[in-house]
C-alpha cells in the first residue's frame, strides 16, 4: 500500500495540457502541507501534485533554483519523462507498483521555471529512493 501511494503521484505530476501558450507561474499557487505540493495556474490548465514523504526534506537540500537554466530543466524533464513513459510500457520488466502511468508532459508547452524545476528534482528524488536508474544522472546523458 505504501508503494502504490508513493507511485501514485506519478499519475498526478501533470494533469491535462489544453494549450500551447507559455503558462505565466505569478498566477500561479503553490501550496507546500506536510509532504505534499502542489502547483497550478488560475486557469487549471496543468497541476503538479506531489504527494511524497520526504521530498520536501530532500529538496531543500539540493541546489537550489535558479541554479540550472529553465532549457536546461526541459531538456531532462522531456528525456526523463520518455523513458519513464517507455517504463510504463514494460510492466514484466519494471515494476508496475512504481511505474503506474504514463506523465503527460507536452514539449512544445511552456510550462515555467517552478514547474521544471520541481519536476526535474522529483525525478532525481525517484532514481535515489527507489534505486532506479533512468538515462540522465546529475546533468549527464549517457
Amino acid at each position: 500500500m505504501k508503494t502504490f501511494l508513493y507511485v501514485t503521484v506519478i499519475g498526478m505530476l501533470i494533469l491535462g495540457c489544453a494549450s500551447t501558450q507559455e503558462k505565466n507561474m505569478n498566477t500561479s499557487s503553490i501550496n507546500a502541507t506536510s509532504d505534499t505540493v502542489r502547483i497550478a495556474n488560475d486557469s487549471l490548465e496543468y497541476e503538479i501534485i506531489i504527494i511524497e514523504p520526504g521530498f520536501n526534506g530532500w529538496l531543500v537540500t539540493q541546489r537550489p533554483r535558479g541554479f540550472y537554466s529553465e532549457q536546461f530543466l526541459e531538456t531532462r524533464n522531456r528525456i526523463y519523462v520518455t523513458e519513464y513513459n517507455q517504463r510504463v510500457l514494460q510492466p514484466q520488466r519494471f515494476n508496475p507498483n512504481l511505474y503506474l502511468q504514463r506523465i503527460n508532459y507536452e514539449p512544445t508547452i511552456r510550462y515555467g521555471y517552478e514547474v521544471n524545476y520541481l519536476l526535474y528534482n522529483y525525478f532525481l528524488f525517484f532514481e535515489q529512493r527507489y534505486r532506479q536508474n533512468f538515462i540522465v544522472t546529475r546533468g549527464r546523458t549517457f
